[in-house]
């Protein structure tokens, strides 16, 4: 152990720890931008530089780490007085349009420089970076004139997903991270993951906002329908300031309802469909010399990044829609009909934990199903707009007859859970048992980016793999070209943790990505239905409309095709 003194209070700690990381166990907050604590150290802006008795130069917590007998002081003058500077140098490049900003009241350079009690006009000449918005990608919108190059988005687009769409160019003052060749990102091949959204401390990237259009549709008197995805319920009052995991299902109903929604669904209802859909697919390729392994389809970035980097691996992803574009098909016909409603009298709606979500809702054979895609944060930007107090809100339930949906559908919000709500399935339809103490397939859980188990199903070993991180899933892809990836089903997840951890979240990282799991699993254990086939207002769908899984109607409106963007690596 090695033994310091920080701002007069004896510590010890580990070897290799930094003076950031002790100082957090003795609960002295040091400001930080460019540090995430799931990335590398980069130590680029400056701004948590400390003293260190014996030391002449200012070192930063971040990157320095401890020594025996060390003494740190945190808050002196000397160390305000720099950190102040560092605050003036950043802001002498950065917009002051604070109160416009997408990330206003949630900024760290905000809160930062609010911390620093910055209360004195600016000693430099302001000189804010000369670049256009771009508003190209229905995903995320950049605004590179507040980026504050603290190399975050870079790491997470180039490092955790593989892609590398934006990178610095230029050096010193005319610095700037931008997308190659001058190009929009609607130009490249960004996935929509919004990723880089999630790790920018700042307004230089952030979700493109859709709320203006349901606001439009209300006042234009439509029929506003809405479905809500499994882990919104778990981050939606976490992105209205309570803790992690804190699961609000039947209060988010409420708030929907207040806000103009006439029918409130729950996509756990669509996920079941997709699993009886999708495992019904799997099922015929695996008995009837289809091809394998098959992967999972219901993540759009996942989707996009297949058809630009693999088009040769269009073949393996199962032609299931998402859950969200099923539930879009159901609702413009089946739910139509039963309500006497024309199609475009409906004005579908879904929120989603994901940014890509609204790609896929615009692709031309989505045939608007689904006319506009929220995230989490812009439903708590509507809820604190509309003066909802969401603590105060009263529970309330879905609306029938889609307000019903499984254990195995709540765990579609996290990386394995897709694969174990349909191995729920598979393993009851083939071996003709129902599985009861063997109905949490631990072996597909965890958060390791690639994970591997075989299942026995009656007299099959099925041989799967689980996947989240597109830098991950590049390295099965060529797993499979090579003949080498001896798995028949693979789950692949874009973002870390599954669609906990999605862009449209609150910002992730793994300790609240840990107890966002335990809230899902939670969730699972709690309800009285765990298997999708199982659920009720399932069979009667198939009974009324869509006659069994794989159907003709079903394959119509349940399932589609991919087309190669191979074109965008140009």
């Amino acid at each position: 152990m090695i033994h310091l003194t920080i701002d007069g209070e004896p510590i010890a700690v580990e070897e290799g720890t930094t003076i950031l990381e002790a100082a957090r166990k003795l609960h002295v907050h040091i400001p930080t931008l460019c540090y995430h604590e799931d990335q590398s150290i980069k130590a680029v802006c400056r701004i948590c530089v400390v003293e260190v008795e014996g030391m002449r130069q200012l070192p930063t917590a971040c990157s320095t780490p401890v020594s025996e007998g060390m003494v740190v002081r945190t808050s002196s003058p000397k160390v305000l007085k720099a950190r102040k500077n560092v605050m003036e140098l950043i802001l002498a490049r950065h917009p002051q349009d604070c109160l416009i900003c997408a990330k206003n009241g949630h900024c760290e350079l905000q809160k930062a420089a609010q911390d620093l009690n910055m209360n004195q006009p600016n000693r430099y000449d302001m000189k804010p970076r000369a670049q256009r918005r771009d508003l190209s990608s229905p995903c995320i919108v950049r605004d590179m004139r507040k980026c504050i190059l603290c190399n975050r988005c870079t790491e997470m687009c180039g490092k955790v997903q593989g892609i590398e769409v934006m990178a610095k160019e230029n050096r010193g003052f005319h610095t700037k991270v931008v997308p190659p060749f001058g190009k929009v990102l609607v130009d490249t091949s960004c996935v929509g993951c919004g990723q880089c959204a999630q790790a920018c401390p700042v307004g230089a990237i952030s979700i493109r906002d859709n709320t203006d259009d349901v606001y439009h549709n209300i006042a234009a008197g439509k029929y506003m329908v809405i479905q809500m995805a499994p882990s919104v319920r778990i981050n939606l009052a976490e992105a209205l300031g309570a803790r992690p995991g804190t699961v609000s299902t039947g209060k988010i109903v409420h708030a929907l309802r207040k806000i103009g929604f006439h029918r409130v669904f729950d996509s756990d209802f669509s996920a079941d469909l997709t699993i009886m859909e999708e495992g019904t697919e799997f099922l015929h390729r695996l008995q009837n010399g289809g091809t394998l392994p098959m992967f999972t389809s219901c993540c759009p970035a996942w989707v996009k990044y297949c058809e630009t980097y693999g088009p040769d691996m269009l073949p393996h992803l199962s032609t299931a829609k998402s859950p969200q574009q099923m539930f879009g098909s159901v609702i413009k016909t089946y739910f139509a009909q039963k309500e006497g409603l024309a199609r475009d009298q409906i004005c579908s709606v879904s929120v989603m934990p994901c940014t890509a979500k609204k790609f896929e809702r615009q692709r031309p054979e989505m045939k608007d199903d689904v006319d506009i895609v929220i995230t989490v944060q812009e439903l708590a930007k509507m809820i604190r707009s509309a003066g909802i107090d969401f603590d105060d809100l009263d529970e309330q339930e879905f609306d029938a007859p889609f307000g019903l949906g499984s254990g195995a559908a709540q765990i579609f919000g996290i990386t394995g859970g897709v694969m174990e709500a349909a191995l729920r399935t598979v393993y009851e339809i083939v071996t003709g048992e129902t599985l009861e103490e063997k109905l949490e397939f631990h072996a597909v859980r965890g958060f390791e980016g690639i994970r591997e188990a075989v299942i026995p199903i009656g007299d099959l070993e099925v041989r799967v793999a689980i996947v989240h991180g597109l830098a991950n899933a590049k390295k099965i892809m060529e797993l499979v070209r090579e003949g080498k990836a001896n798995y028949h089903f693979i789950e692949v997840m874009s973002c870390p943790g599954g669609c906990i951890g999605g862009g449209g979240n609150p910002p992730t990282t793994r300790k609240k990505l840990e107890a966002r799991r335990e809230a899902i699993y939670r969730e699972d254990r709690n309800l009285p239905i765990r298997k999708s086939h199982e659920n009720p207002y399932i069979k009667q769908i198939y009974a009324e409309f869509l006659e069994e899984p794989m159907s003709h109607k079903a394959h119509e409106l349940l399932h589609t095709g991919y087309v190669s963007r191979r074109d965008l690596l140009r």
